[in-house]
């Protein structure tokens, strides 16, 4: 538990909507405002969905370019994450354009689930694909786990050299249609990690929803790493909206400090990450 800490926070999202949360980060202007405050809060790397100024999601790269150049211009020293998800329906082809800005992270999916009341839709071929479009650009994936299968597929490809070591895990649990964030999911997935994982890794939790305190307190001290955001979760306790992205960074930096972990900065978190 002694390793520092990586705090991720995911501004924006995708499904996330303005009536529901006020104070989401909608345009390049706004997710580096927001961008700013959760590095200052205790962020590390920034998860990047991108909207139109209408909050329609999108994946058209010259938006992408926007909100990154934005948030380098406030915080340069930010890992920014670009998402290879997009919303749910979005064309593998429209997921795969941003990779062409090289950022230094995107997200990698393992594979097709239901959400909610929609299908993720991964095929093999499309997870094979983005991954390669990872290589050849220099982008580091991080691997989106769901569900426990999810992670055997991880294993397969990391033993066909299609994903190269170090990896970097993210459990995100709490998602209808997928694992939720109960304790023992968890300890479960963890425990296959490091079972079938054969080199280097590093992971990290995603709790959706009302799970989102309960498995990053649950990682902290297992000694994973966390990510919190109002893609995954608008509320700060039950009932009361939370005030911006910072506060849910905020709490888990305290917490962390509590316990004695170090919150990492962006440079230990490129050096744990080993981002080249």
């Amino acid at each position: 538990m002694n390793k520092p800490l990586i705090i991720t926070c995911a501004l924006t999202g995708a499904e996330t909507t303005r009536e529901k949360q006020p104070n989401l980060p909608v345009t390049p202007k706004e997710q580096a405002q927001a961008a700013e405050e959760a590095v200052r809060a205790g962020a590390s790397v920034i998860h990047l969905h991108v909207r139109e100024d209408d909050g329609s999601p999108t994946q058209r790269p010259e938006r992408f370019e926007e909100s990154i150049r934005a948030i380098r211009a406030r915080v340069p020293e930010a890992i920014i994450q670009i998402s290879t998800g997009g919303a749910v329906g979005e064309s593998i082809e429209n997921r795969a354009r941003p990779l062409a800005l090289k950022p230094e992270m995107a997200s990698l999916n393992l594979g097709t689930m239901n959400f909610g009341e929609e299908i993720f839709y991964n095929h093999p071929r499309d997870i094979v694909g983005l991954a390669s479009k990872m290589h050849q650009f220099g982008v580091t994936p991080e691997l989106e786990i769901y569900e426990a299968g999810m992670l055997e597929n991880a294993f397969r490809l990391a033993k066909q050299g299609i994903l190269r070591e170090p990896l970097h895990f993210q459990f995100v649990l709490g998602v209808p249609g997928g694992m939720s964030g109960h304790p023992a999911n968890l300890v479960h997935l963890v425990g296959l990690l490091k079972e079938g994982a054969k080199g280097e890794f590093t992971w990290g939790v995603a709790g959706v929803g009302r799970f989102q305190l309960p498995v990053a307190v649950q990682a902290l001290v297992m000694g994973g790493h966390i990510r919190v955001g109002f893609e995954d979760n608008i509320f700060y306790k039950k009932g009361e909206i939370a005030q911006s992205n910072a506060q849910l960074v905020e709490r888990i930096s305290r917490i962390s400090n509590e316990l004695g972990r170090e919150v990492a900065t962006p440079a230990v978190a490129r050096k744990i990450l080993k981002l080249s």
